[in-house]
């Protein structure tokens, strides 16, 4: 029996496995990168026969706003299926050259896009973080001007989530908004 593109896309999202092979120092978890999730799709590409392109463009210069697209095609009827994912460039982070800027707003694009198409969840349990031994009381982040702060922002900035470093130290109300207006925009398509 011949598959159309929806149930081709329905049985790569209901088989494919991307590992999460990366590991953040800073928030102690593994995550994956847009490499792993194509890395993972490899294998049903020739299966299916289907590809998987990604594309981009800048939709704004002033702010800085990126749009990547993830296309799944159809080799046998030249179908496709398009998931978007909108993300801003954070101009104002420190210790990345420009072009390293653009291209941690790339890199997290096509990884949501590929997200979106693929239905790959990147929320973490709360739970897997909690070792519940008591051993230690978390630190306490309530200064702009402690060091941990500048670390915390470069971290969401570049994508990590809030959620994590609220997983790992107590912050103010002003720390978590800081924070959470650092994150890059994301969207998600239907």
């Amino acid at each position: 029996m011949k598959l159309n593109l929806n149930q081709k896309l329905a049985e790569v999202q209901a088989n494919l496995k991307a590992k999460k092979s990366r590991y953040n120092g800073f928030g102690k978890y593994n995550y994956r990168a847009a490499e792993d999730i194509l890395e993972a799709i490899k294998p049903f590409l020739l299966e299916h026969k289907v590809t998987v392109t990604i594309s981009e463009e800048m939709l704004s210069f002033d702010p800085p706003v990126m749009k990547s697209t993830a296309t799944i095609l159809d080799g046998e009827s030249k179908d496709a299926i398009h998931t978007c994912a909108i993300v801003g460039v954070d101009l104002m982070s420190k210790g990345m050259s420009m072009p390293q800027k653009y291209g941690a707003a790339s890199s997290y694009g096509k990884k949501y896009a590929l997200g979106n198409l693929l239905l790959i969840d990147d929320t973490a349990d709360a739970d897997a973080s909690n070792d519940h031994s008591g051993k230690t009381a978390k630190v306490t982040l309530t200064s702009k001007k402690d060091p941990l702060f500048a670390k915390a922002i470069k971290f969401v900035s570049e994508g990590g989530a809030v959620s994590a470093i609220a997983g790992k130290y107590d912050l103010s109300k002003e720390i978590k908004k800081a924070l959470e207006d650092a994150q890059p925009m994301k969207t998600e398509t239907l």
